[in-house]
């Protein structure tokens, strides 16, 4: 059957389920396009191409056993290169871990193959996930899929590509600062950031333990609420994980918004977010208003702090988390012998990138004695303030409504001598992982031909709340049925 790889998760898994199509033949078409596609794109590091059609030969031999393995059976899917998966190099795109193959699955890899999703292979992303552009990693840059001359969005710029260019139905991402929503934005696609303890984190190569979330990145928002479906829940192997139910995601994708309240934070509307992308946030916002929602400007004072306290809060969680990599435990090691110091110093020299470097430092300076109470201490007390704005703002409205990016994707390299513009590229997604509440991007609408998204955001665990009013947007419009020139 042609064409396979612009169906929808949901739509080919019926296909599947229905043996009208095998899910080897699903397999073979999302391997062909990613033969195709990929080499403009480089949206995967690894490709799985033998155990993909081993795991769709055994999904077809259920099927013809009278099993019904579920609504995914036979999906082909994709993972950021963070996440550990057993026998398959796991690089993180650093240097460091380029020959790194982990000796078990992460629980987000296991739960998705328990639902019989095929693994395609494991997707770009700047290095250990620091990054807005996917330019950090070790092995080259993705190109977005609408322009190959501009940056998909970072770090999980990799699985939004590659589900933007057809190479994948799903994909997974990680999102510290905006990691999962921000690539969504700029590849056109749907990213959803869960609560923080929603989904498991065990086997996730971590940046910043306090703010790393795993979602999917998909299609539509019914792909993602499916997805959902099967990576959510207590994992005891993750103590940060929730012990709470776990709803059917799906049965919240309904074209129902009436009298739901929406807030629209000021301070997303104005500073660095390009004119025309406020604009359009106020055009979706109307959209939904003409749905039945309720809306009002409203303002969250202490996001204006976000940024600062952010770059002090990841780098300092990062620099404890990355001393692992000493060329003893993991990964690489410097072929200089110049003693064990030496070596770990030398090993971590050459294995890490620039901006890896570069937040180690801020954070090992932060956390050092004498500084402290002066950056760290005063980050924490900022990030707490940025919690209660959350907590009042959630007693009047159910949803804050924003843009997820300030602008459409940039030219690769154009922000590279640049530091501070390229963080702020995360300006508008930062808060919801300072304030560990979930937040979705939804395509909504083109500018100079590239796509852009809208951000909304809910109460801790009310994911049903947020799919609900993503999917009624998505279905008054057509952004999401646009598909880039390849």
């Amino acid at each position: 059957m042609a064409d396979l790889h612009n169906l929808t998760a949901r739509a080919l898994g019926a296909l599947i389920a229905g043996r009208q199509v095998s899910a080897r033949e699903a397999a073979e078409a999302f391997l062909a396009r990613i033969e195709v596609a990929d080499p403009g794109i480089h949206a995967f590091l690894t490709v799985t191409r033998e155990h993909a059609l081993a795991d769709a030969a055994a999904i077809d031999a259920r099927l013809k056993a009278g099993e019904r393995p579920g609504p995914l059976a036979g999906v082909p899917v994709a993972l950021k290169d963070v996440l550990c998966t057993r026998g398959i190099r796991t690089t993180c795109g650093s240097r460091i871990l380029e020959r790194f193959v982990p000796p078990y699955d992460a629980t987000v890899a296991a739960r998705l193959a328990a639902v019989g999703t095929i693994l395609l292979g494991k997707a770009n992303c700047d290095e250990f996930a620091m990054g807005s552009s996917t330019e950090n990693s070790a092995f080259g840059p993705t190109r977005n899929p609408w322009d190959p001359e501009r940056v998909p969005g970072g770090s999980s710029g990799g699985s939004a590509a590659a589900v933007a260019a057809r190479e994948a139905p799903i994909a997974l991402g990680t999102d510290t600062g905006g990691s999962i929503r921000q690539p969504a934005a700029l590849c056109g696609v749907v990213g959803l950031k869960p609560t923080y303890g929603r989904v498991s984190r065990w086997g996730l190569v971590a940046y910043a333990s306090s703010l790393d979330q795993v979602g999917p990145l998909t299609r539509t928002v019914e792909d993602a609420a499916l997805t959902l479906n099967a990576i959510a829940g207590r994992d005891p192997l993750d103590s940060t994980s929730a012990d709470l139910p776990v709803p059917d995601y799906t049965q919240a994708c309904r074209a129902e918004v009436r009298g739901l309240r929406l807030g629209v934070p000021s301070e997303f509307l104005g500073g660095e977010v390009d004119p025309t992308v406020a604009g359009m946030t106020r055009q979706a916002v109307d959209t939904l208003c003409e749905a039945g929602a309720e809306a009002e400007e409203c303002s969250l004072p202490s996001v204006t702090h976000c940024l600062a306290a952010y770059y002090i809060i990841a780098p300092a969680e990062a620099s404890s988390n990355l001393a692992r990599y000493d060329g003893v435990r993991y990964g690489m090691r410097s072929r200089e012998h110049a003693g064990h110091i030496g070596m770990a110093e030398r090993t971590r020299d050459e294995g890490f990138g620039d901006e890896v470097k570069q937040r180690i430092m801020i954070g090992t300076y932060a956390l050092s004695a004498g500084y402290y109470d002066a950056y760290y201490r005063r980050a924490q007390q900022v990030r707490t303030l940025i919690r209660r704005d959350f907590d009042r703002a959630f007693e009047r409205y159910d949803l804050l409504v924003t843009p997820t990016s300030p602008t459409v994707a940039f030219r690769l390299a154009e922000r590279a001598d640049d530091p501070l513009a390229m963080k702020l590229a995360d300006i508008c997604t930062l808060p919801a992982n300072m304030a560990g509440i979930p937040a979705i991007s939804v395509p909504c609408g083109f500018l100079e031909g590239l796509p852009l998204g809208l951000q909304i955001l809910g109460k801790a665990f009310d994911e049903p709340t947020l799919l609900r009013a993503a999917y009624t947007y998505e279905q008054a419009t057509d952004w999401h049925r646009r598909r880039p020139p390849l």
